[in-house]
């Protein structure tokens, strides 16, 4: 299952539950926050992610903008 929210977090996981709010417990996440600095001297954007993995994670339905299957491959 992949998520994104409203702050540039991205996950992608195990679906264990959910209910009617889409609150979710996931299980063996991987997160992946993006961030964006800007050069002083070139005022250049520069983007950087970092990731980590997580056992199991609770997620609260309100901050959820989008949920989508994995893709298939093969």
């Amino acid at each position: 299952l992949y998520l994104n929210f409203a702050k540039d977090n991205k996950l992608a996981s195990f679906l264990q539950a959910y209910d009617q709010h889409l609150n979710m417990i996931l299980g063996d996440v991987e997160e992946t926050v993006t961030t964006i600095e800007i050069d002083e001297e070139t005022y250049e954007e520069i983007y950087k992610s970092t990731k980590r993995n997580i056992p199991m994670l609770f997620v609260r339905g309100d901050g959820v903008v989008l949920v989508a299957p994995p893709l298939r491959v093969g």
